[in-house]
């Protein structure tokens, strides 16, 4: 059917010009040629690997890398069948070349040019490789889950953990495969290892559900690999590594010696009894200054639940430096303009002041020791301090208030022991009632 200056096809919108013969023909064909060459192969491998701008960006031919808000990178291929728009993944940018996505995407017109639905031409798999199927939940559990933190340490793990199956078709993943990425952790790494096992397993599960692979998982513990594969050691509760309390006056006077914005964020993580997420996600907007109190918002706590933390005076000069020197929404940015620190960074200033067997997460515990062992406070004052949940369902269905006002005395009082002169310094506080 014609239309205007061009010929409506099933799937294609093609230019119309009159039947001619001889040279006027040859130059029209001529120019027709130019003008499909120009449309087709607009990337190259460079612009691939450093376009960062979200969106679509069009190779030509229905071709077209797509990048995602959080970077995620992966081709599609857009046409209409039946005039319905419809869309067809070749895979992440990161496993699949520009060659082959080009590949694919002319195997696809060629589907179309014989009438044929190119998604329907396709073998179960084909398109879907593991990596691609990751990157698809991610994308998809992202919402549900807490924070970014936790987004990002899936994407590390299938990324450079599970690198091994992210080329291979995802019905195509048997039980070795799954073994050859875990046999290497579960000794050195078990903790990381059983992460990875219970990853692998959820995305294998979720590509079933899309009908993108069949039989059992091969990456199931029960009944599967917990014949093949040593029972994990489970570490012991409070499993991170601590410093005790009696070293934080000399590691304190030390990394106050450091200034940059990675160590005056760790001083404040500490001073706060505060986890690293909570400190790295600080907004300004939940500081009140004037007030020495910081907010943090229920969807970055640990139990979901609004944390009121009282500043000390220092953890006070530490928010108030950083906002002379102020760079955007975060307390503590990163290097990247508009994002925090990295989640490595805490841990990076420990590395760097070679301090071993202690964690970042361990000086809560450093913080809860001394408050039980040196002070007097009471104890639903410190599990306060620490956001801790009450166990005791009767006991917290009738407490209403956060003891702000007690907890800013003893995380003054944590912070005037974090000063003190000398390790052995102990301090002895009246009951708080």
């Amino acid at each position: 059917m014609k239309y205007g200056p061009y010929l409506i096809h099933s799937s294609f919108l093609v230019r119309y010009r009159p039947v001619q013969s001889g040279a006027g023909a040859r130059t029209h064909a001529r120019a027709d040629e130019t003008v499909m060459a120009r449309k087709i192969n607009r990337l190259n491998a460079r612009a691939v690997a450093t376009i960062t701008k979200n969106g679509r960006h069009a190779d030509g031919g229905g071709l077209y890398l797509s990048i995602s808000p959080n970077g995620g990178r992966r081709w599609v291929f857009l046409y209409r069948w039946h005039v319905k728009p419809t869309e067809i993944g070749f895979g992440s940018a990161r496993d699949v070349t520009l060659a082959r996505a080009r590949e694919l995407a002319g195997q696809a017109r060629a589907k179309l040019a014989e009438g044929i639905n190119p998604k329907d031409a396709r073998g179960p798999s084909e398109g879907a490789s593991f990596g691609e199927c990751a990157d698809r939940f991610i994308e998809a559990m992202r919402p549900s889950w807490r924070n970014g933190k936790h987004a990002a340490q899936w994407e590390m793990t299938l990324r450079e953990y599970a690198a091994p199956l992210r080329r291979l078709p995802v019905d195509k993943i048997i039980t070795d495969d799954v073994l050859s990425v875990l046999r290497p952790l579960w000794v050195a790494k078990p903790e990381t290892g059983s992460r990875v096992r219970g990853r692998i397993e959820r995305v294998l599960d979720a590509a079933r559900a899309k009908g993108l692979r069949s039989g059992d998982n091969p990456a199931r513990w029960r009944g599967h690999l917990d014949q093949l594969l040593p029972k994990r050691q489970r570490l012991t509760r409070g499993h991170h590594a601590a410093m005790s309390y009696a070293e934080l006056p000399a590691f304190m006077t030390n990394l106050q010696a450091r200034q940059a914005t990675a160590a005056l964020a760790l001083e404040f993580a500490i001073l706060a009894a505060a986890r690293s997420g909570e400190v790295l996600g600080a907004r300004w907007e939940e500081f009140d200054l004037d007030n020495a109190a910081w907010t943090v918002p229920a969807t970055r706590m640990k139990a979901g639940r609004e944390h009121r933390v009282p500043l000390s005076r220092r953890a006070l000069k530490i928010a108030k430096a950083m906002h002379e020197a102020r760079n955007g929404d975060f307390v503590f940015p990163g290097q990247r303009p508009g994002k925090p620190l990295s989640v490595m960074a805490l841990e990076m200033v420990l590395r760097r002041m070679k301090i071993e067997n202690a964690t970042v997460h361990g000086f809560r515990s450093a913080f809860r020791d001394w408050a039980a062992e040196c002070t007097h406070f009471a104890n639903e004052v410190c599990e306060a301090a620490l956001a801790h949940v009450i166990e005791n369902k009767a006991e917290a269905a009738y407490r209403r208030g956060d003891l702000f006002d007690k907890r800013r005395k003893l995380m003054e009082a944590w912070a005037a022991y974090c000063a003190a002169p000398r390790a052995a310094t102990v301090v002895a506080f009246r009951r708080e009632l």
